[in-house]
């Protein structure tokens, strides 16, 4: 099956969850990353639950914190 993964098409065996794609895909601090099939989020819990589909379209997502840089005089 063909699966689109941060923005790559790849041929992927059918059953692939989203837990053994990321590991397929080597991405960076797994704990920490928010994954969106097709536009919708799924919950960190369901990646090994979750399995994909033949023209799905993953996201892998890292919200980062920040802030504001003032600039004093």
């Amino acid at each position: 099956m063909r699966i689109i993964a941060a923005g790559n098409e790849r041929e992927y065996p059918e059953g692939l969850t989203v837990a053994e794609l990321i590991e397929k895909e080597k991405v960076e601090t797994p704990l920490y990353v928010t994954v969106s099939v097709n536009d919708e989020f799924l919950q960190s819990g369901t990646f090994d639950k979750t399995v994909l589909k033949d023209g799905d379209n993953v996201e892998f997502l890292y919200f980062m914190g920040g802030g504001t840089c003032g600039i004093y005089e």
